[in-house]
């Protein structure tokens, strides 16, 4: 891998983490069109680093609400702030569970998968076509709702499976307001992303190598810059109902995947 192709699967991680078109499933189709050449543990870190990217591009965007639930729950009162917080902790059980007891399990599913993925993202495409049909209300998350979404996240772990898309088109479907869905889909994920990579440096398993280090900054950015423009874009695609063309993109692209893997 060189420094152009960590810019391309940078970009790639950085749009598709908040656009609804799967991450993970974009970056095993990345990865297969380049040529990723590098050995397990190295490709482990590069992927750690990218999502690290986009979940600082998270903390940029929301900066003003995350500091606001910070601020509320700090007053120790069973205010809007700490009720969404808690929410927030909710809907991170199941991905955790699921997450943890079949790691290796999940693991196994990439690495050049390209025929799983494309089934995968024509799901995404019936979920987000779904989605984009759903009445506007002003209904916000509620612990119950939390509770589904974060079932979504979890089944989101498949390679193809867009979390954001998943997620949201849950929370819009249970008939919540569409911009809410986004914001609690964005911010969900930001605790999870931080356990798990905390999570693989006190386990060990991530290596570093110093001659990787220009690699590694170059996909950081690259992540980090197109993410917050991802990120913010989202909200308003969400808010005004633009997820048919991601259903039809998603659609496209999966039954494109199935074919190139099936004449490989």
């Amino acid at each position: 891998m060189d420094i152009i192709d960590a810019i391309i699967l940078g970009v790639i991680q950085g749009l598709t983490e908040f656009l609804p078109v799967s991450s993970s499933g974009h970056l095993e189709l990345g990865k297969a069109v380049l040529g990723d050449n590098l050995l397990p543990e190295e490709s482990l870190l590069f992927t750690v680093v990218l999502h690290f990217a986009t979940a600082l591009s998270t903390l940029v965007v929301f900066r003003k609400d995350i500091l606001k639930l910070i601020k509320g729950a700090l007053t120790f009162q069973w205010n809007e702030d700490l009720q969404f917080i808690s929410k927030i902790g909710l809907s991170m059980i199941p991905a955790a569970l699921i997450g943890f007891t079949f790691e290796s399990e999940l693991t196994t599913l990439f690495g050049n998968n390209i025929k799983l993925v494309g089934f995968m993202l024509i799901i995404t495409a019936l979920l987000l076509f779904l989605a984009d049909k759903a009445k506007d209300t002003n209904k916000k998350v509620s612990f119950k709702n939390a509770l589904v979404i974060g079932v979504a996240q979890a089944v989101a772990m498949l390679p193809g499976i867009s979390r954001s898309g998943a997620t949201i088109s849950t929370s819009v479907l249970l008939g919540n307001d569409k911009t809410q869905a986004a914001r609690f889909s964005f911010l969900m994920v930001v605790p999870l992303i931080f356990g798990k990579i905390t999570k693989d440096v006190l386990n060990g398993d991530l290596t570093f190598d110093s001659e990787n280090f220009t690699i590694l900054s170059f996909g950081f950015m690259a992540a980090f810059v197109s993410g917050l423009f991802a990120c913010t874009w989202m909200i308003s695609l969400v808010k005004n109902s633009k997820l048919s063309y991601f259903a039809i993109y998603c659609f496209i692209v999966g039954l494109l995947s199935i074919l190139y893997a099936s004449l490989s």
